[in-house]
């Protein structure tokens, strides 16, 4: 066998010469394109129920505002995105407590599965300063996300759902 040369023409040929070879010689593995894993269902966060509120209103914007909590739903698998889904928010914030019927609401995704709704500040409760989200409809798996803020000076927070069917 004659040694394979170390300059960059020496490679290139080298390298057309064992791709040429595997076609020939059928070995399929190395020429198939990756396939694309499963989108995992996002789990349930500990602690993300607390003070939960079944069938809080949709509404335009919690209180007056100036805080946005956003993110995305897709399905589970094919990580299509979900529009029309209810997502019901709540927090402890400059406004009221996460026990209030005033620090929740709700909001339904857009056509490309993005939600978005305003809220006042959130604060600190319990030394940390976090946002509570839920999915709770029939038609896929309850999911109750507590994504915690890295400050609390920032003014919004993101938390995406990949859904599983029920």
């Amino acid at each position: 066998m004659r040694p394979i040369s170390t300059t960059r023409r020496g490679l290139l040929a080298a390298g057309t010469g064992f791709g040429a070879a595997a076609l020939t010689a059928g070995v399929p593995t190395i020429i198939l394109p990756a396939q694309a894993q499963g989108l995992a269902p996002t789990g349930s966060m500990r602690g993300g129920d607390n003070n939960y509120r079944p069938g809080a209103p949709i509404v335009p914007r919690i209180g007056n505002g100036g805080f946005w909590m956003s993110g995305t739903v897709r399905r589970a698998g094919d990580g299509a995105p979900l529009p029309g889904i209810r997502i019901q928010i709540w927090a402890h914030t400059t406004e009221g407590y996460e026990t209030d019927a005033r620090s929740h609401g709700a909001t339904l995704t857009d056509a490309n599965g993005v939600f978005r709704l305003e809220m006042p500040q959130i604060i600190p409760a319990f030394g940390q300063a976090h946002g509570h989200l839920a999915y709770d409809d029939a038609a896929f798996k309850t999911v109750f996300l507590r994504p915690l803020m890295q400050s609390s000076r920032d003014r919004s927070l993101t938390a995406d759902f990949v859904l599983q069917s029920a």
